[in-house]
């Protein structure tokens, strides 16, 4: 692997959602492939994340910045982290 940043990918989610579900399982195989660490998060648990995102979870999370909702773009997140 080249030398390449180290990024920060967090996966808001809520308890019982299928597309969280989803969601988790394509970043966690993204992220492994490209050796960058991941989390998640729930909207519930925290009222600024519930009014921000609340109804556009899953939501990905990219440094800190919104990447993408609702589906993950395997390619688009890629690049991202190979950035």
């Amino acid at each position: 692997m080249s030398e390449t940043a180290t990024h920060e990918v967090t996966l808001l989610v809520r308890r019982d959602c299928p597309a969280c579900d989803a969601a988790a399982a394509e970043i966690d195989g993204v992220c492994s492939e490209m050796g960058v660490s991941w989390s998640t998060s729930d909207v519930d648990a925290d009222a600024e994340l519930r009014a921000e995102y609340g109804d556009r979870v899953p939501v990905i999370l990219v440094d800190g910045v919104e990447h993408g909702f609702w589906k993950v773009e395997p390619q688009r997140l890629r690049a991202a982290l190979a950035r």
